[in-house]
């Protein structure tokens, strides 16, 4: 057995014993969007500190807090905080909560994340459901020697991003009267924003929005059987499209300032579920 599934083993072990099991579906908060986790009920907090094996993460705005509850009568975990390939961790260890939720029996995953608006008819604020993503880096979570235990070693990502899903998530839009758009998100490594020049290559070759986080996560919870819906923040457009530098304070201004949205959104989709 590979230290991997060992680790990935113990660390669910732990939540486990915590917080107990029987979730339906984890929920990763993006940049400004940990507030969705104030609306759980019999709320259970467990540092990842606490969690064997978990990363730590370094962004001020990422709270490193595992949740657990229930919202709209669903067992729900929430991540309040992800992990980052800028961060210095590989694909592997960004990835690993998701090989965690995999050992805990977790079906499904919602991704959510803040991007930069490459799409010119993108405003900041917008919501964006993730329909594929475009990743040019050569690493990947399952990358090394295969573990059955995570799923096959070749696997197909062809609706990496449920369609099922996607459609819940419309229609959820619909009810509540939510603008929601719909795009290829782009991962770039950071920690900088990407250059003018980046951003007209991404478009050309059809990405919507871009970031640094997401697609390990999605990578690993399709090998692992999981199903995905990813949803991203427009909270910024990106280098060259508005005469203005990118900012990270830009970036948790408008993801703060549209979360009571997100969050009615993400609340109806698990309600649907």
């Amino acid at each position: 057995m590979e230290d991997a599934v060992i680790m990935a083993k113990q660390a669910a072990d732990a939540i486990r014993q915590a917080v107990g099991d029987g979730f339906e579906v984890c929920v990763i908060l993006g940049s400004g969007l940990g507030g969705l986790a104030e609306r759980l009920a019999d709320k259970q907090e467990l540092s990842y500190s606490q969690i064997p094996h978990f990363p730590r993460s370094t962004v001020e705005s990422h709270a490193g807090k595992l949740l657990a509850g229930t919202l709209e009568g669903k067992r729900v975990l929430f991540l309040s905080g992800r992990f980052h390939f800028y961060e210095g961790y590989t694909f592997a260890q960004t990835a690993f909560p998701v090989r965690v939720m995999k050992m805990l029996g977790v079906p499904r995953l919602i991704v959510t994340n803040a991007a930069g608006g490459v799409n010119e008819t993108f405003s900041p604020g917008d919501l964006m459901c993730i329909s594929d993503h475009i990743k040019f880096f050569s690493d990947s979570p399952s990358r090394g020697n295969p573990m059955p235990e995570f799923g096959p070693r070749f696997f197909d990502l062809s609706h990496a991003y449920s369609p099922r899903l996607r459609e819940l998530a419309r229609r959820c839009a619909d009810e509540l009267s939510i603008p929601l758009k719909e795009g290829v998100y782009a991962f770039m490594p950071g920690p900088q924003f990407e250059t003018p020049a980046e951003i007209r290559m991404l478009r050309l070759l059809g990405a919507d929005a871009v970031g640094m986080s997401t697609v390990a996560e999605v990578i690993a919870a399709n090998q692992c059987g999981i199903e995905v819906l990813g949803i991203s923040c427009i909270s910024n457009m990106a280098a060259g499209v508005l005469p203005q530098p990118v900012t990270d304070e830009e970036v948790v201004e408008v993801a703060g300032r549209v979360a009571q949205t997100f969050q009615a959104l993400i609340a109806a989709i698990i309600r649907r579920m």
